[in-house]
């Protein structure tokens, strides 16, 4: 279930720490448990497999300071994305362009 997103979300998180962390293999412990956190809340998401994008879902799923804490991590991450895994980034691109009315 929603095998793409978690493969976008870890990679996202594995880029913002391997910049902000020092972290040459692998995740530190903060990035570790919201790595952890983001993939619970996917693998319970009520959308399953058509699920839209976080940004674009009526439905926020996160604790406050996770949700702000993710957010943070894929402002910073969706950039780089481009240049280390372009594909997804273009595919999470496209995904969320195709959600953007269900915003609320």
């Amino acid at each position: 279930m929603n095998e793409s997103e978690k493969r976008v979300v870890s990679k996202m998180i594995a880029i913002y720490c391997r910049f902000n962390h020092d972290i040459s293999q692998g995740l530190c412990e903060e990035c570790t448990e919201l790595h952890n956190y983001a993939w619970q809340r996917l693998e319970r998401c009520p959308y399953g497999e058509k699920k839209p994008t976080c940004s674009s879902c009526p439905i926020h799923c996160y604790k406050e300071d996770k949700r702000l804490q993710i957010q943070y991590v894929m402002r910073f991450s969706g950039k780089r994305m481009l240049f280390f895994h372009p594909i997804d980034a273009i595919r999470y691109s496209l995904k969320g362009l195709k959600f953007k009315d269900l915003k609320v």
